[in-house]
């Protein structure tokens, strides 16, 4: 099993509109953030984790030219709006490409795409619009998804809920403040953890890198990777700045998985 990192950086991206803080004018490429999103490798199979805005040049430059089922982990504008770049894959295809996520996730998709999923709304003749359909995840209940077994996991992002992923000995976790008891029982004996880490002061819906290490070391994953960073944190210093076994991601790391 294999975990690429498509996007790490947060809604505003890295270098930010208008910023020349040391890490916005940074030349070190792990600098450089794309939106979140990720892609998984495993049984011949490749699963897309949302859709971010900038998805055909994280595709492009990961050299993934397949993706057979996405999951989303919530609805927010960083996590959803690249699904247009989607289209590509149905017409290549020539069947409609699986989507799976929370209800509200699935309701927001429809309501903001409407082209996409209302039937009635039809392309000119010579064009296209991405051939899609929505199944609705539930938490705590294993789904198999391109032929692996999936475990949805539901926590709270304010207001929102927000879906976090286990594959086996992965989990993927992003945009979460905290990890109830129940959920960190079914978080045990990971190989890897993804995991938010805004920055290093609170925030109030998100992890904090501080918050991030301390779930990282409760869990107890033998490595655990910060993603969704800020222009708060230059790649090379935070490494410098982590215990042992916890890493900062970067857009384009490759991770096997056990």
């Amino acid at each position: 099993m294999r975990l690429t990192f498509l996007g790490t950086g947060t809604s505003f991206g890295v270098p930010q509109i208008g910023c020349d803080c040391a890490v916005c004018r940074s030349n070190d490429p792990r600098d450089k953030r794309t939106r979140s999103g990720a892609v998984l490798e495993v049984g011949g199979a490749t699963i897309l984790i949302d859709t971010p805005p900038e998805l055909r040049l994280q595709l492009i430059s990961a050299g993934f030219s397949r993706i057979d089922a996405v999951v989303y982990t919530h609805e927010h504008a960083d996590h959803i709006n690249g699904i247009d770049d989607l289209r590509v894959f149905s017409m290549r295809e020539r069947k409609p490409l699986p989507l799976y996520g929370p209800a509200e996730t699935l309701d927001r998709l429809r309501a903001s795409f409407n082209y996409i999923f209302d039937e009635s709304v039809h392309p000119y003749e010579g064009t296209s619009k991405p051939r899609l359909t929505l199944h609705r995840t539930e938490p705590d209940r294993v789904i198999r998804i391109a032929g692996i077994e999936v475990l949805p996991l539901a926590f709270q992002h304010g207001h929102l809920r927000v879906f976090g992923y286990r594959f086996g000995s992965l989990a993927y976790l992003t945009d979460i403040k905290e990890i109830p008891r129940e959920e960190r029982d079914r978080l045990q004996g990971l190989d890897v953890l993804v995991l938010n880490a805004l920055w290093w002061r609170p925030h109030p819906t998100h992890l904090s890198i501080s918050e991030a290490i301390r779930t990282a070391q409760d869990l107890g994953a033998r490595r655990t990777y910060l993603t969704h960073l800020t222009h708060e944190t230059g790649h090379a210093e935070l490494e410098t700045q982590l215990p042992a076994g916890v890493f900062p991601a970067y857009d384009g790391l490759t991770v096997e998985v056990a």
